[in-house]
């Protein structure tokens, strides 16, 4: 009984200061536009007088100006209008007036002296007033004030009567609540707490007749089965929370109109822009693996910005993820289909899970979607290797996928599918030649090159058309979308309308966009424990260093990346600034990637030789310049290395985005640290304020680490507020909106002889202009 007086006090309580406070702005607001409103409707009167006093008083006609005057005695909300002559003297006033104007009000002092308009609230004989003064002119010269005075005390009765609808409400609401949750509390809890009650006596003393209590689940601890109900109630607790979290955020943006995306914005609207539709997402990676533990079978989240993009629109619409298989134990933890619901612990979309050969995957991933598309698209200097074999797997890999996708999609109309990357080039075509009715994009997250580099791939006509069949085609930059047209224009039979950026083949058209991808900021902002330069020690004292400075570069060992070019731009800067030396250390993070191709692993035994190179020249005792940490680092791992470096540098030879660039700022809450980021990157199009380099250009990356060290704090705290500024707005949530939300607006092939793409509401880039009804 106790424990429900306090929960309904404290619940009364609550709803009380929490309505109160919404009630308190809500009548400041009304109060401030009452007030605007006044202000408005008093300028325009002195504006329109005006025109009919100023020739009274230039030619003195004071009888006439007082008739005038007086004509606005007893008008609603006026108390009067005064006029006075340059010696602040008054010409006419109305009556009303006369007695209550003891002295020259303060906004027509103003006027007389500075020659503007000036308003102001104020009290006359204890009456709120409004006052606006406005100067009388014949030409240049001041022939005096015009002053118009309103009664407003209104505005006060007004606000009065919201707050007495305001407690009134209160009252109500929270009697109401406090009623329904006191009897939710007698007759919801009485029994199911009498149950548990005698469980917990059965478990403690046996049952009635002396046996030993019966349980229906094996306890798996001293605490029975109590355990896994408590879990289940936590899990319960915690959806029932997520759930009311969701609802009041859907609220608040449809009532605030944020600007700024976050994952409620774009799950609220993908379940606008869906209208009930599903979500069909083709991937390589899969959201969840299962694997196999000392403890277990265990589900895993690889590290991936597509998944925080999309679980949030999967969520809201009961999607279909497709996606290759990669874990050890993913066969036994799904169906006969290869279907599964995630996430585990609260299932609300469908993992689609497609196997691959050993053979199948060498020749589709490693072979052509890494060995071919991989180098072509990067213009990086190696050399792109294309085999017929591969060539076959990569086609019966994309056949694949869509078989497992056209089966998804069967009972669906108009299904909206969203494509992802480089490894399913064939998959538009494939899943548009069996349905028309389908809404298909796809995104292409590296660079695409000029068509006279791509044109190296033998198959580049069977590339081209599969992806002409997607309806939608996204790049991070507009100078990957100028290339991909110009090679379609120079490979097929087809028209490109560079107006709207489409291209016109078969009756069917396919759109090209410019959707950066990005980071999500809010899951960056950790609160430090501790101050960054303790942070940055502690760090330094698990490498086993000592160093005033640090820097910071995060990649996987890619000949893409630029690591050999970086150190050699550090080995550079120590040679022109030695008084860093023994001062700056720099951290790299380079994860082991596809060292199954020999390019990859040639490529991690030179980037270990460098470094040791350079440490051996510059390293003393405590001391060395370059540490080498060549794991896989979790982003918990990698985050104090940004949070605390003074530099990170990015220097890729060639990159579709780079979010590294980005992860980096989203992380620096404390506004300091420089980024150092190649030009040939897409985030370099949009973090103006890094300091930015040709990674090929030795002298000028030293001179920058340089500069980096150097800069004053205003300013590092200058560029990194406006860096950020980019990452928040920009951020991943908006490109999944800004992604789907374009498709969604593509009327299916099946609906009408073109698609027709309206402006998008996420807001694209002003340069691609939409049009509602394209010519023939």
């Amino acid at each position: 009984m106790r424990l429900t007086a306090r929960l309904c006090v404290a619940l009364i309580f609550s709803v009380a200061c929490v309505s109160l406070v919404f009630a308190y702005f809500q009548t400041q607001e009304q109060t401030r536009n009452l007030r605007q409103d006044l202000e408005h409707e008093a300028s325009v009167l002195a504006e329109s007088l005006a025109k009919s006093v100023e020739p009274l008083v230039a030619n003195h006609s004071y009888k006439e100006l007082q008739r005038l005057v007086d004509r606005f005695q007893d008008r609603e909300k006026i108390a009067g209008i005064a006029v006075y002559n340059p010696a602040s003297a008054p010409l006419a006033v109305s009556a009303g007036l006369t007695s209550r104007l003891k002295q020259r009000p303060t906004p027509v002092a103003q006027a007389l002296e500075d020659g503007f308009t000036h308003s102001r609230f104020l009290e006359l004989d204890n009456v709120p007033t409004h006052v606006v003064a406005m100067p009388l002119r014949d030409g240049a010269t001041l022939l005096g004030i015009l002053a118009v005075f309103h009664d407003s005390s209104y505005i006060d009765y007004q606000t009065m009567a919201l707050w007495r609808r305001a407690l009134i409400g209160v009252a109500i609401q929270t009697a109401l609540i406090a009623g329904i949750t006191l009897l939710t509390i007698r007759l919801g809890l009485a029994r199911p707490l009498y149950r548990m009650t005698q469980w917990l006596r059965e478990q403690r003393i046996g049952a009635p007749d002396g046996s030993p209590a019966s349980v229906d689940v094996p306890p798996e601890r001293d605490l029975g089965e109590f355990e896994p109900l408590s879990r289940e109630v936590t899990r319960l607790a915690s959806s029932l929370a997520a759930a009311r979290a969701a609802a009041a955020e859907e609220a608040r943006l449809r009532e605030s109109a944020e600007s700024n995306w976050t994952s409620e914005r774009l799950r609220v609207f993908i379940k606008s822009r869906l209208n009930g539709d599903r979500l069909f997402v083709v991937s390589n990676r899969e959201p969840y693996e299962h694997i196999r533990t000392s403890k277990g079978v265990e589900c895993v989240v690889p590290a991936s910005g597509l998944v925080t993009a999309l679980e949030p629109v999967l969520r809201a619409c009961d999607g279909t993820w497709i996606a290759q298989a990669t874990g050890a134990a993913d066969r036994e933890t799904a169906d006969d289909a290869g279907r599964l619901r995630v996430p585990p612990d609260h299932p609300q979309y469908t993992l689609r899970r497609v196997w691959l050969t050993p053979e199948e995957e060498k020749g589709f991933y490693l072979g052509f979607a890494n060995e071919g598309l991989w180098p072509l698209c990067h213009v990086a200097h190696t050399r792109p290797q294309f085999r017929v074999e591969d060539w076959e797997h990569y086609r019966t890999v994309n056949q694949k996928f869509a078989a497992a996708l056209l089966e998804e999609i069967a009972d669906e109309e108009d299904p909206v599918v969203l494509v992802q990357d480089y490894h399913f080039a064939l998959l538009p075509r494939l899943i548009k030649d069996r349905r028309r009715d389908a809404r298909v994009a796809i995104f292409w997250h590296i660079p695409w090159p000029n068509p006279e580099a791509f044109a190296i791939c033998p198959w580049q006509r069977e590339l081209l058309n599969g992806l002409s069949g997607a309806d939608l085609i996204g790049f991070h930059i507009q100078a990957h979308c100028n290339n991909f047209l110009e090679t379609v224009d120079s490979t097929l039979e087809s028209r490109i309308d560079w107006a709207r950026f489409a291209i016109s083949r078969g009756g069917h058209s396919t759109f090209v966009r410019p959707i950066p991808i990005s980071v999500g900021l809010e899951n960056q902002e950790i609160t430090n424990a501790e101050p960054v330069h303790l942070e940055r020690a502690e760090l330094l004292k698990k490498l086993g260093v000592h160093a005033s400075f640090l820097g910071i570069g995060v990649d996987r060992i890619d000949y893409t990346k630029g690591i050999p070019e970086r150190f050699r731009g550090i080995e550079r800067f120590l040679e022109l600034s030695p008084s860093y030396r023994g001062e700056f250390t720099f951290v790299q993070i380079g994860s082991p990637s596809r060292t199954q191709i020999a390019r990859y692993h040639n490529l991690m035994d030179e980037v270990i030789e460098e470094a040791e190179r350079i440490n051996k020249r510059f390293q003393t005792s405590d001391w060395k310049p370059i540490i080498l940490l060549t794991r896989q680092h979790s982003h918990e791992e990698i985050l104090p290395y940004y949070r605390t470096a003074d530099v990170c540098l990015v220097t890729s030879l060639h990159d579709g985005m780079n979010l590294v660039a980005k992860e980096f700022v989203a992380a620096r809450r404390d506004d300091q640290g420089v980024l150092v980021l190649s030009r040939f990157t897409g985030a370099s199009h949009e973090l103006l304020d890094a300091l930015i380099v040709n990674p090929y250009d030795t002298e000028e990356l030293a001179q920058s680490i340089h500069r980096a060290l150097e800069m004053s704090g205003e300013e590092r705290r200058m560029r990194m507020q406006r860096m950020r500024v980019i990452v928040r707005e920009r951020n991943i949530y908006r490109w999944a909106g800004g992604l789907i939300g374009e498709l969604c607006e593509i009327r299916p092939a099946a609906a009408a002889l073109r698609p027709t793409l309206v402006r998008s509401a996420t807001g694209q880039p002003a340069g691609l202009r939409r049009v509602a009804n394209p010519p023939s």
